[in-house]
């Protein structure tokens, strides 16, 4: 599993929950973080960049955690590596789809996020007749690799994200990057009950199940915690261990510092 830091531990939680018998290798690529103001061929060849280090340590399946690079790089992925990996932004989109009841759906993501367009070409393909309506929050994915998660400065974010997209009279919204659970007690206050919010992380675990059940994969052994998992970063490890342990209310356990290079190697075999 990778994200750009921390916000991929939303789904780690979530994997721990469902798939209590798996072991995550987590990496977090923070030394780059944030991706959203990145552009497509820098967020290919960052997730090109991961993922082969993943499957160099023996996973048998990639979760890619972050929405910027799930919205430009995972068909990459797929045709480069045979392992199954799963993206954030269509399992989102289909538990969006399935909560609407005026067919006006809102999302928040990076920048990068947004511009791909890629919430918006997905729920096209599964039902026309809906609106996305997409907005940039580049304050948001800063603010939680800092912890900042309920102080003045995110809730005047939040406002400030959140007004367009309720003049757009929106009642269900995405939210299109894993760090933005970690916002979603200040997301709900200023929504309200009537909007529906959608995390993916539910969307893409049951995808994950699904596809090791269905393949004879999956794990069944003696549930485990955050503790006992497995973490690189590519950026402070230390800071990794603060920010990530506060938000999830619970240690990491031991993360390796690993500084990565954003170049493709084309001569590289996934084997």
């Amino acid at each position: 599993m990778f994200d750009s830091g921390v916000g991929g531990l939303t789904i780690a939680a979530e994997l721990l929950k469902e798939l209590p018998g798996e072991k995550i290798i987590y990496f977090g690529d923070t030394a780059n973080v944030p991706y959203g103001e990145k552009d497509e061929p820098q967020l290919i060849a960052l997730a090109d960049t991961i993922t082969y280090f993943l499957v160099q340590k023996g996973v048998k399946a990639v979760v890619d955690a972050c929405n910027s690079t799930s919205s430009v790089a995972l068909d990459y992925l797929r045709e480069r590596y045979a392992l199954p990996i799963i993206g954030v932004i269509e399992p989102g989109v289909r538990e969006a789809l399935e909560k609407t009841k005026n067919g006006r759906i809102g999302v928040i993501a990076t920048t990068a996020t947004v511009m791909s367009r890629a919430h918006e070409r997905t729920t096209r393909k599964l039902d026309p007749s809906v609106q996305v309506f997409g907005q940039a929050c580049p304050k948001f994915v800063p603010l939680v690799e800092a912890g900042k998660i309920s102080c003045k400065e995110a809730e005047a974010a939040t406002r400030e994200y959140l007004e367009p997209l309720m003049e757009r009279e929106i009642d269900t919204l995405i939210l299109g990057c894993t760090h933005y659970p970690f916002l979603s007690h200040l997301i709900k206050k200023f929504l309200g009950p009537e909007v529906s919010i959608v995390d993916p992380a539910v969307g893409t675990i049951k995808e994950l199940k699904e596809i090791l059940e269905r393949n004879n994969m999956r794990n069944i052994s003696l549930p485990s915690g955050f503790e006992e998992q497995e973490y690189y970063v590519s950026g402070d490890p230390a800071l990794f261990k603060e920010v990530g342990g506060k938000l999830v209310g619970t240690s990491l356990g031991r993360i390796y510092q690993v500084p990565i290079s954003v170049k493709i190697k084309k001569d590289r075999s996934a084997g």
